[in-house]
Parts: structure tokens; C-alpha cells; sequence
């Protein structure tokens, strides 16, 4: 059996690898499209910036030419240099850095708001390094010439965010996709694991029994028989459990205090002296809930075992049953040796464990339990190392009536 199960770890970490896997090559995959883009697009926009900056410049030179007394080709040129400008604006001011004339602006906006101008100005002068033009034979007269972005350029430094945006969206659905997938693997996985235990299980019960019913007809054998009976039931409740695992239980009505109570007394018998159990109902003498028993006490004497093993022997362990109007709390406490903050998120993770021997299973069978057969949940309250900890668990109170 133990071969079987540990061929069931094998094949979960071979089915983890691969979405590391993913995960890492989705990652590189993603790297290398932004850098690219990223690269990519700066080349772009650096060649988009030299060509407005030259158009700029033949621009401003064709103005000046326009302004001179001649005639013929030269003023066509210009001309036509001037008026193909249509998505570059372009802001002159004199030597004073008063605006003189402007173009491709918004005209609603100059309009309406006397300061639209002053503001474009300001936002040209943070773009682009001013060009220059000084009157050839007025020395003292000097006009600046500030230009803005065009709209393909904006685009273009845009794009790669962009695209990060949508390739982040992309990886995203993706790793859901994939993590989805693989935890229903998973779950079939311990659901097979389970099934699996309960069948290696139920073999040597059967022999057990054969036996325990052949030491019956001696009655010198009486209380041997009746230990084994014992265990023998033990045995088949553990493996009653294990086979409830993947099938949807048929939950029950149940008194929750009798039930907490009967685990309390089961293990009370297995603990030493030196470990007090206190069980507080809060007045309440019956707290109906809908439960499966067998899973239920399964969680129960799992938080009261590793209470156990928390406390080494000595301590108490302390069990809180609330009834509120929408929800019920049983908290499970101890004064044990309590759970580092590195580790409470790890807990209820399988193959987690901080002991010596054991699978790490645990916890995280019984949180599976709660969660997703009992609709409830199943967490860490509080845990402090040195002082204990606290388990809590949520079942929703179905107001049935006592």
C-alpha cells in the first residue's frame, strides 16, 4: 500500500513540473514581446522625431523664404512646403518669448480658454528642443520655433503599454486556465489516492475479521477478541473515510456537541494526563447541523491531533462551539508551540509538515472536507509561536430546528 501511495506523490510532482514549466515559459515568453515591442517602438519613435524635427526646420525655412521679396519656383515650393504640414503643431515666439503666430492647433480650444496656448507652449518646450531661426540681417531679432507630437507619434510611445496590458491579460487567463486544470487533476488525483488506500484497507480487514471470529470460540480469548474488535472497527471507520473521498457524502442531521464530544473522549483516551480538554458550548445544550459524520469527525480528530503533537505532551486544548443566526464557529484551540508566520500560509497546502513522519496530508484532506462537501471553511484564527494556536471552522447554520 505504501508503494502504491508512493507512486501517487510521483505522479502529482510530474504533474506539478509542467506548470512550473508553463508558468516559466510564459513568463520568458512574455519578457521577450514587451523588450521587443519596447525596443522596437523606441527605435520607431526616435526616426519619427528626426523626420518632425527635419519638417520642422524645412518648415521654418520655407516661412522665411515666403517672407522674402521673391518670386517664381521658390515661392511654390515654399508655398507647398507650408501648407503640407497639417500634423505638426508648431508654436513661433520672438526673442521676448511672446507667441507670434501657431499652427494645427485646436481653434475651439484657443477660443474658449485664454490660457490653452500659454499651456501648449509649456508642454512643446518639455517635448522637444526649440529650433532656432535668427534674422540674418537683424541680429537682435530671434524667433523660437516649438513643436508638439503628432498623433503617430504618441501612438507608437503608447503602444507598448499597450500591449504589455494585453499580453499581461493574456498570461493571466492563461495561468487560470492552466491552474484550473491542474487542480481538478489534482483532486482527481487524491480522490484516486483515497479510493485507492480504502481498497488496500480492505483485504487485510476482511482477513482480520475471519480471524477475530476464530479466537471468539475460545473464551479464554475474550478480552483479546474484544481489543482487536475494537481496532478492527477503527480500521474499517479510517477506511470508510478514505473511501467518501471524491464522492459527494450524503450529509446528515446531527448534534454537533455530541459529535465534537465523542472525538474529544476518543482522543482524551490516547493523550497523557498532563493534557486538559475543556469543551465550550456557550449554554447551548444542542447545535443541529447538517453533517457526513464520518468526514466530520475525520477534521475534527485531525485539528485535535496536531493540537496534540503542538503541545508535546502537556497543555490544553480547548474546543468552542458558537451558534450565530447565519453560521456556526468551532474553533479548536491549544496552548502549544504555535505556527510561524512563514509557514501559515503553507499549512493546508498537501505534503506540507513540519514533523518528523507523516505525508502532510491532514490538513489538507480536512480542509477539502469542509470546504467542498460541508460548504464551510476551514482556517487558521490566530497562532502566536510559543503561546498555541487556533483552527477555526465555519459550517452555515441551516436553522433546523432542535
Amino acid at each position: 500500500m505504501r508503494a502504491a501511495l508512493q507512486f501517487n506523490f510521483t505522479y502529482i510532482s510530474c504533474m506539478i513540473q509542467p506548470l512550473f514549466n508553463w508558468r516559466t515559459g510564459l513568463a520568458i515568453i512574455a519578457i521577450a514581446i514587451v523588450s521587443g515591442t519596447i525596443f522596437y517602438s523606441q527605435f520607431l519613435a526616435r526616426k519619427i522625431s528626426r523626420e518632425e524635427r527635419s519638417k520642422v526646420e524645412l518648415w521654418v525655412e520655407a516661412g522665411k523664404l515666403l517672407m522674402k521679396d521673391t518670386s517664381g519656383i521658390s515661392d511654390q515650393l515654399a508655398g507647398m512646403i507650408i501648407t503640407e504640414n497639417k500634423t505638426i503643431p508648431i508654436i513661433e515666439t520672438d526673442e521676448k518669448d511672446v507667441i507670434t503666430q501657431y499652427v494645427n492647433l485646436d481653434s475651439a480650444s484657443i477660443a474658449s480658454d485664454s490660457s490653452y496656448l500659454n499651456k501648449r507652449l509649456q508642454e512643446f518646450k518639455s517635448q522637444n528642443e526649440a529650433i532656432i531661426w535668427t534674422d540674418p540681417i537683424d541680429s537682435n531679432r530671434v524667433n523660437h520655433y516649438y513643436y508638439g507630437h503628432t498623433s503617430l507619434l504618441n501612438q507608437i510611445r503608447y503602444y507598448p503599454l499597450v500591449q504589455l496590458l494585453i499580453v499581461s491579460l493574456f498570461i493571466i487567463i492563461t495561468l487560470t486556465a492552466l491552474t484550473t486544470s491542474f487542480k481538478s487533476s489534482q483532486n482527481q488525483v487524491w480522490a484516486g489516492m483515497a479510493k485507492e488506500t480504502a481498497h488496500q484497507l480492505g483485504t487485510p480487514l476482511t482477513s482480520l475479521q475471519g480471524w477475530v471470529e476464530m479466537l471468539r470460540e475460545e473464551k479464554a480469548n475474550d478480552k483479546i477478541v474484544q481489543e482487536l474488535a475494537k481496532d478492527i472497527d477503527r480500521l474499517k471507520l479510517v477506511s470508510d473515510r478514505f473511501s467518501k473521498i471524491g464522492s459527494a457524502p450524503k450529509l446528515e442531521e446531527h448534534d454537533l456537541i455530541a459529535q465534537v464530544d465523542s472525538m474529544i473522549e476518543y482522543i482524551r483516551k490516547r493523550a497523557t494526563g498532563k493534557v486538559q480538554f475543556a469543551l465550550e458550548t456557550n449554554d447551548e445544550k444542542h447545535i443541529p447541523a447538517l453533517i457526513s459524520p464520518p468526514l466530520f469527525d475525520w477534521v475534527i480528530e485531525n485539528l485535535l491531533k496536531n493540537a496534540l503533537d503542538a503541545m508535546e505532551g502537556k497543555g490544553q486544548i480547548s474546543i468552542n462551539i458558537q451558534q450565530q443566526p447565519d453560521e456556526i464557529f468551532i474553533d479548536v484551540s491549544d496552548t502549544g508551540k504555535g505556527i510561524s508566520s512563514q509557514y501559515l500560509s503553507k499549512v493546508f497546502k498537501p505534503g506540507f509538515t513540519t514533523k518528523k513522519r507523516g505525508w502532510g496530508l491532514g490538513l489538507s484532506l480536512s480542509k477539502r472536507i469542509i470546504e467542498q462537501y460541508h460548504r464551510g471553511e476551514l482556517f487558521v484564527k490566530h497562532s502566536e509561536p510559543g503561546k498555541g494556536t487556533t483552527f477555526r471552522i465555519v459550517l452555515k447554520n441551516r436553522n433546523i430546528p432542535a
